[in-house]
């Protein structure tokens, strides 16, 4: 009988658990969001990679074919017409592991989670 699997308690592990077609872009994935808000915690949320500052900014995961990236729905809609090539969904997007990652656009729609972070919790602050 084969243990059941373990359940990572760190992003790091997390990225090491997955298949070794997802690896390189997980890790590309991971960098490029630090860069973009380097403020931000990483967690585990829901099994998935988070980064967060007083909420939750972007997740991913990796699944059989692709990374999802998770922004949000009204990031997916700020940025629609550049995820045009992409699968969407309400607040997730699929990045197919044979391809690229867009980098860039990764980038701009992080920072823009950042600066809408910033924006709703300043009502916040007294």
């Amino acid at each position: 009988m084969t243990p059941p699997p373990v359940k990572p308690k760190t992003v790091s592990q997390f990225i090491k658990a997955a298949p070794r077609e997802s690896r390189a872009h997980l890790r590309e994935i991971r960098a490029c969001i630090r860069k973009a808000a380097p403020g931000a915690k990483e967690s585990l949320k829901w099994g998935m990679p988070a980064f967060s500052f007083k909420r939750i900014l972007v997740m991913y995961a990796w699944y059989r074919h692709h990374v999802g990236f998770y922004p949000t729905s009204s990031a997916v809609r700020a940025f629609q017409k550049e995820l045009a090539g992409f699968k969407t969904s309400t607040g997730s997007i699929q990045f197919p592991l044979h391809k690229p990652l867009p980098t860039s656009l990764i980038r701009k729609i992080t920072l823009f989670r950042v600066r809408q972070s910033a924006k709703q919790d300043k009502k916040w602050k007294s």
